[in-house]
């Protein structure tokens, strides 16, 4: 079991935040921060469901976390285990994740895949995104795995898409030259590029883009 206090800063006002497994008494407030998460026009039938849920807490509870303030869950992250070795990265996010009802968790995986993150978003000026994701580094050194990966969306990329290629995009990016909202999120997770994927997932922003970013495990390298 995963289980973490820590205090994140709400202007000068100091807030005592839980990071832990979410279960099933969290169901209805996990989908309710996916709807705040992801409104219209996001298509509903991609946020979570109960069968999804239920399958990331029985089948891999590791990746299966929550944060919440005063009580209340305010974000939540998503991971399975799948084995990767190089050059295997060519993947959308539906395959990779059994659309998200990761049925396809491999406990003898090299990986930590991560399946979704979301804040609320009354919550997202306090870090939490940050946080859960260092939750998730530490799962994968204490699980021995060789890197945590994922692929973000880049919602940046419509606005340059007639001017530029998806390459130039990034490397605009990482030169910081361009800010995009998830890839420079990511950046300051501490996560590194691997190389944008055609068709990664249906996103008119991204352009059907996905940008694979990684962690790798520095007790392992």
């Amino acid at each position: 079991m995963f289980y973490k206090e820590l205090y994140v800063n709400d202007g000068n006002k100091p807030l005592k935040a839980i990071i832990r497994n979410y279960t099933a008494d969290d169901f209805d407030q996990l989908i309710r921060i996916q709807k705040e998460a992801f409104p219209p026009p996001f298509p509903e039938e991609l946020l979570w469901n109960t069968e999804q849920l239920t399958n990331h807490i029985n089948l891999f509870q590791d990746g299966a976390l929550c944060v919440e303030i005063g009580g209340r869950i305010v974000g939540s992250i998503t991971g399975l285990l799948v084995r990767l070795d190089n050059g295997d990265e060519d993947h959308s996010w539906a395959d990779i994740t059994d659309n998200g009802y990761i049925r396809n968790h491999n406990p003898k995986g090299n990986t930590l895949y991560i399946v979704d993150i979301s804040i609320s978003p009354a919550y997202r000026k306090l870090g939490l995104g940050k946080w859960m994701m260092q939750s998730m580094y530490e799962t994968v050194v204490k699980l021995g795995l060789e890197r945590l990966l994922g692929g973000g969306r880049m919602p940046g990329y419509h606005l340059h898409s007639a001017d530029m290629s998806i390459d130039q995009y990034v490397e605009k990016v990482l030169q910081g030259e361009l800010k995009d909202p998830v890839v420079s999120f990511l950046l300051r997770c501490g996560r590194t590029p691997v190389r944008p994927v055609a068709n990664y997932l249906e996103d008119e922003e991204s352009m059907n883009y996905g940008m694979l970013m990684e962690w790798k495990n520095p007790f392992r390298v």
